[in-house]
């Protein structure tokens, strides 16, 4: 095992273990919010897919960019209607047409 994988792999086992101390603290009411911000984020994973694809040479590496980039894509689309969801519930609801059997006071 050489230096550079090493390093990855502590800097990958850090981040897990950080990224579950910093959402375990999060209360119930902020997980919806918190969790569709972290999903729109993903399309950073999808520019470094990108940049990645102009390196890969062989089938094992497009197939791991392929399923990043669908993985990303997935969580950014998936971030995107949660988000829409949240605010479709501050929108004031639409004023209705009285009904035609209620008269108005003359």
């Amino acid at each position: 095992m050489n230096a550079t994988l090493l390093t990855n792999i502590t800097v990958f086992v850090l981040s897990l273990l950080v990224g579950v101390e910093v959402i375990g603290k999060v209360p119930a009411t902020l997980h919806t919010p918190l969790m569709s911000a972290a999903n729109a984020i993903h399309g950073v994973v999808i520019v470094g897919a990108i940049l990645v694809a102009g390196h890969a040479d062989t089938l094992a590496e497009y197939l791991l960019l392929f399923l990043a980039a669908a993985f990303a894509s997935a969580n950014v689309i998936g971030g995107l209607v949660v988000t829409d969801r949240m605010l479709e519930m501050f929108k004031p609801a639409p004023k209705s047409a009285p009904h035609p059997a209620v008269r108005s006071p003359a």
